[in-house]
């Protein structure tokens, strides 16, 4: 469950590179994890915060390395195929902005937001759980106390059956 928890808060950071990337193109005025924390801080939701941005940060990084440690526990140390990662990604996605940040009064449902901006979040969720798989696969490469924080010297990435095409035997 660590090298979830860590796989979790790498691309947790991948997907604040995205998050940042979409409102440089003008998809989010603010991102979603300052639009909880203005709802769930004391005070009006339409004002600024002491500490929301800090508090938001640490609590993005906190949810997504949960995530993160619930995909560990499901593979058990096992690889996580890229795929599998992905869906996880889009259903981390559905979940919050279908379900739980519409309920707390954070944004409107998927069906009824800007699809500009779902599709930034959708597709940001898709590279957090493809980078959630990479970072597990290649912290989990190798066993050891101090080995699954950094991959090991010599580590040969193993390629994923799913994406990349096998060779086939000569007839």
């Amino acid at each position: 469950m660590v090298n979830g928890a860590v796989g979790g808060a790498i691309a947790t950071g991948v997907y604040s590179a995205v998050l940042m990337a979409g409102k440089r193109a003008g998809l989010l005025d603010h991102p979603p994890p300052k639009k909880v924390m203005r709802i769930l801080l004391p005070g009006s939701r339409h004002r600024p915060k002491p500490g929301e941005n800090a508090f938001a940060t640490i609590a993005h990084f906190a949810y997504g390395s949960s995530a993160g440690a619930v995909l560990a526990s499901l593979f058990r140390g096992q690889q996580v195929p890229l795929p599998i990662g992905a869906a996880y990604g889009l259903a981390l996605w559905y979940a919050g902005f279908q379900h739980w940040t519409p309920r707390i009064g954070a944004l409107p449902p998927v069906s009824h937001d800007d699809p500009r901006r779902q599709a930034l979040l959708a597709l940001g969720h898709v590279v957090y759980g493809v980078s959630l798989a990479l970072s597990m696969n290649m912290l989990s490469a190798r066993k050891g106390p101090a080995a699954r924080i950094s991959p090991a010297e010599g580590y040969e990435y193993q390629r994923s059956k799913f994406l990349t095409p096998q060779p086939q035997p000569a007839r």
